[in-house]
């Protein structure tokens, strides 16, 4: 946690968000102050285990609107919780911690995994990812810079 001093960086409510761990650069995340945990599409997820970790195998699609691009990644399986999205009815969610690159800043973040087809964003940032690092300039978006048509790459 930042001491009380030091102040914490200003982003929009929607944000370009790298995934460094997966060679993921840009990700269009919902920065979502009403959300208590973060959450990743994920989709065709596998759990196993790997000397005794409990593990978990999932595809994603960086890009909306795209399956051209999508990327099995495998991350350690935190936990199993109960999360009430905004449909209203609970799910049980696995949880995963990946690391996110946000304003020139690396952190780790746990991330429920759910099908987020029919959402606007393949990624939601909550309370709990932005806590004692950011705030929000509901008003404002991009604030990390925005994704060059055609790459990879973050253009500031």
């Amino acid at each position: 946690m930042k001491n009380k001093s030091e102040a914490l960086q200003t982003v929009g409510w929607r944000e370009w968000v790298g995934l460094p761990d997966f060679g993921v650069n840009s990700i269009k995340a919902k920065v979502d102050t009403g959300a208590r945990t973060s959450s990743l599409h994920a989709f065709d997820i596998e759990r196993f285990e790997n000397g005794g970790q409990k593990m978990v195998r999932f595809t994603i699609h960086p890009e909306q609107r795209s399956k051209k691009k999508s990327q099995r990644v495998t991350a350690p399986l935190l936990d199993k919780r109960s999360v009430r999205p905004s449909s209203g009815e609970t799910e049980m969610r696995l949880v995963v911690e990946i690391t996110i690159e946000l304003m020139g800043k690396r952190r780790p973040v746990e991330f429920t995994l759910t099908r987020r087809d029919a959402m606007g964003f393949r990624m939601l940032l909550g309370r709990q990812a932005l806590r004692g690092f950011f705030v929000v300039d509901p008003g404002r978006s991009y604030l990390n810079g925005r994704r060059v048509k055609g790459t990879r790459r973050l253009k500031k």
